[in-house]
């Protein structure tokens, strides 16, 4: 996807600007920060009625509090923008497909907005209309109105918002040929800045297995090649985690802990997690999740798509035995923000034996199980082989000032 530095850096402001959500106390950022690999560091976030970054985000109190967490791990931001992904979310919700007139399968369906011009863009509109991430909870503003009446009548809110501030408006003008004057920005243009920006400083090819690749013989310690040769061979991995960006962009079921309100279809009585079922009703996809990119991994601890395991030696683990894996695993090893009137519930599911059952016999991994703890040593040197030195440099700038004035989540140094 090719990057107008302009428009760039109108959706980094955009990115870190609160106004995007509905009570404008939550940005992009606020859960996809470059200091936390362009996630949180949680395994379960805190979206409206958070406050803070990272894992000294907290809920605020009163009425303002946190009434559900965000249902998964937030995913990274990195190599979103390349042409190979046509399907993004954990259980690929947003994808292209010529089955809507506007290019996208989306929860918005014919209701999502024509003219945007990537799956990225297309995805940047969904978290400012769910309650738990931007838009807020019913009653509390317009925004979280509107997308209870339909979906697509809350963005036209949030574009408004946008353009009656001055210094949105003048940059629109300059960074889009078709904008003329501040009336005419939109929910689409919005997202096409955000997308910008994300691909801009996101994007990220300059790893020492890069360096490798283009025949840096020293690039790659000897414990990382040796990590190599078992990712690329013998263990199995690269058989889902292939291509350049490590991913097949397929959907499989690892069998991990459950926990957390989790992601079900409309009618599911109780908090679970059903994966790619949820997007396709197929009973096939159940438990299924696309599998995740690796790209500066070594950044965006903790791993699954609930954060079940803290380190990448545990989510190695896990994969050579899912068994041994759930039974030894421990809500100890969650990063999870403390929220007394929620831990009622966040394990509520694990009561259920036959839900549990379920998803303990959906399972889609099995890799080698006589790995030695010096493969599996090698295997995570090799991963760290695959940060980019712009993204552990941090090099991404988070702006000190927003056009709407509105506070920017800074993380302390």
């Amino acid at each position: 996807m090719p990057v107008d530095p302009a428009k760039a850096e109108l959706g980094r402001l955009l990115f870190y600007d609160k106004i995007l959500s509905g009570n404008r106390n939550i940005s992009c950022g606020s859960c996809h920060h470059p200091r936390h690999g362009t996630s949180d560091g949680l395994s379960l976030g805190l979206g409206e009625g958070g406050q803070g970054l990272g894992r000294s985000r907290i809920s605020d109190n009163g009425t303002n509090r946190v009434q559900k967490r965000v249902p998964r791990n937030a995913p990274a931001l990195w190599n979103l923008g390349a042409t190979s992904i046509n399907v993004l979310m954990h259980d690929g919700r947003i994808s292209v497909d010529p089955i809507y007139g506007n290019g996208f399968n989306t929860p918005a369906e014919e209701w999502l907005p024509q003219g945007l011009t990537s799956v990225l863009a297309a995805q940047a509109l969904f978290p400012m209309t769910s309650s738990v991430e931007m838009a807020g909870n019913v009653g509390e503003n317009a925004v979280i109105g509107a997308t209870r009446d339909r979906i697509d009548l809350a963005w036209p809110i949030i574009a408004k918002r946008v353009r009656g501030v001055a210094g949105y408006g003048d940059r629109f003008i300059a960074s889009f040929d078709h904008i003329s004057a501040p009336e005419e920005v939109q929910i689409t243009d919005i997202a096409e800045a955000l997308a910008q920006f994300m691909v801009q400083d996101f994007t990220s090819y300059d790893s020492p297995f890069d360096a490798h690749l283009a025949g840096d013989t020293d690039a790659l310690t000897d414990q990382q090649k040796a990590g190599g040769d078992l990712f690329f061979g013998s263990a199995g991995c690269s058989g889902c985690h292939a291509g350049p960006l490590f991913s097949d962009q397929q959907f499989y079921a690892l069998g991990l802990p459950a926990f957390g309100p989790g992601r079900g279809r409309r009618f599911d009585p109780y908090a679970r997690d059903v994966g790619r079922m949820g997007e396709s009703d197929n009973l096939s996809d159940a438990y299924r999740f696309r599998t995740p990119m690796l790209r500066n991994v070594e950044l965006t601890a903790p791993y699954g798509h609930n954060g079940a395991f803290p380190t990448l030696d545990r989510m190695i683990r896990h994969h050579l035995n899912p068994v041994e894996s759930r039974a030894g695993w421990s809500p100890s090893d969650l990063q999870l923000p403390d929220v007394p009137w929620l831990a009622a519930t966040d394990f509520i599911v694990q009561q259920d034996r036959f839900e549990m059952a379920r998803q303990a016999r959906a399972r889609d991994i099995y890799l080698r199980q006589d790995l030695t703890d010096q493969d599996i040593a090698a295997l995570v040197a090799f991963l760290t082989g695959l940060t980019g030195a712009n993204a552990r440099a941090e090099v991404s700038y988070v702006p000190t000032s927003v056009p709407s004035g509105l506070a920017v989540d800074m993380a302390t140094p």
